[in-house]
């Protein structure tokens, strides 16, 4: 299995010296046996080269040498320390200490993660919990799907995806997603906005491996309901940028789009760190209103020469019978820790309806 990207290098400074020894001061003051001086050297030892996760681990591995007492006794101060730090994402080491130290007491820990959750996500620590008895795991998850705080009904969803990012890759649901279904049924009408975006996050993550699974499940919605529909297509969004017919005929895209098209790219030529924009000319050629999902495609030159594609949702309209209409889009040409950007010519395409209607070019120096 191929290692999960690594968050942004600069994040990593969530977890810097200062962190550390304020992180120790509060241990201090809730275990007085705390061993301050043992925490800050193995936090601090090597923490430049350390990547943001390894910071994250590193803490937890910190403090279980610095804090007394016994595996439960160490969480119970935890979850005093917890409402203390006041950084969501700091909090997830508490989840961590969890996942490396509590496996072999496991319904005790899956409670911890349960509390430690509200504070700071335990989407990444729950993972090893689902690797190790996936039944029993999943079991509790559900029991979550009704708690009343919205973090740990997330909790249920986001702990479970398949491939969540940065997080352990779930091998046996990104096989047979399956067991992951009466939780998020139980989750596509939250209340909660929060909730629901981790549901289609969840179904989008199993369309890369099993996009009729998810598609029949869909098409089992009654998708006039505004939340589901907005669930639905959130979670075929890669779907419908590949063009995939199934999803394209789910939301009213299906058909070909019956029009003439123009796709112009400016300027011809430009640097690094310069605004490309892209301009769209369309003519309706069918005596009928059509539906359109409109995307556009650029296809970025490689370190070796060759090229590899990014579909880029534009938007959606109904292009009333024999209109025309112009449509403008521009962005930034930037590197950023996912894309490497190299010098020469890029294909841009303009895709309707999952078809590639028009293209044009530009020199990128």
């Amino acid at each position: 299995m191929p290692p999960e990207p690594d968050p942004p290098p600069q994040l990593k400074e969530w977890f810097d010296a200062a962190r550390y020894r304020a992180i120790a001061k509060e241990l201090a003051s809730i275990a007085p046996k705390f061993d301050t001086a043992a925490f800050l050297k193995s936090a601090l030892d090597g923490l430049e080269a350390r990547t943001l996760m390894q910071r994250v681990h590193q803490c937890a591995v910190a403090v279980n040498a610095a804090l007394p007492g016994t595996y439960q006794q160490k969480v119970r101060a935890l979850q005093k320390l917890a409402p203390r730090i006041g950084h969501e994402f700091v909090t997830i080491f508490l989840g961590d200490f969890v996942a490396t130290f509590g496996l072999h007491d496991f319904d005790f820990s899956m409670e911890a993660l349960r509390f430690f959750t509200v504070f700071g996500s335990a989407e990444f620590a729950v993972r090893p919990f689902i690797v190790a008895d996936q039944t029993r795991a999943l079991k509790t998850m559900h029991a979550w799907t009704s708690d009343p705080d919205e973090k740990v009904r997330r909790l249920a969803s986001e702990g479970s995806r398949p491939r969540l990012p940065w997080g352990m890759r779930l091998t046996a649901l990104v096989r047979d997603p399956a067991p992951t279904a009466v939780i998020l049924e139980a989750l596509k009408d939250d209340d909660s906005l929060f909730v629901r975006r981790s549901v289609a996050n969840h179904l989008n993550d199993i369309t890369k491996d099993h996009h009729d699974y998810v598609l029949q499940r869909l098409e089992g919605w009654d998708l006039e309901r505004e939340h589901l529909r907005w669930i639905a297509k959130h979670a075929c969004r890669t779907l419908i940028k590949r063009g995939h017919p199934r999803a394209l005929k789910l939301f009213g895209f299906g058909k070909k789009a019956e029009v003439t098209a123009k796709l112009t790219a400016s300027p011809a030529r430009l640097k690094l760190g310069e605004r490309l924009t892209l301009a769209a000319a369309l003519t309706s050629t069918s005596s009928k209103t059509q539906r359109l999902a409109i995307d556009y495609v650029v296809h970025y030159v490689k370190a070796s020469g060759g090229s590899a594609e990014k579909v880029f949702k534009w938007t959606e309209l109904d292009l009333p019978a024999r209109a025309e209409i112009e449509l403008v889009k521009s962005q930034i040409v930037k590197d950023f820790t996912t894309r490497k950007h190299y010098s020469g010519r890029h294909r841009v395409e303009l895709q309707i309806n999952g078809q590639r209607v028009a293209e044009s070019e530009f020199d990128l120096r």
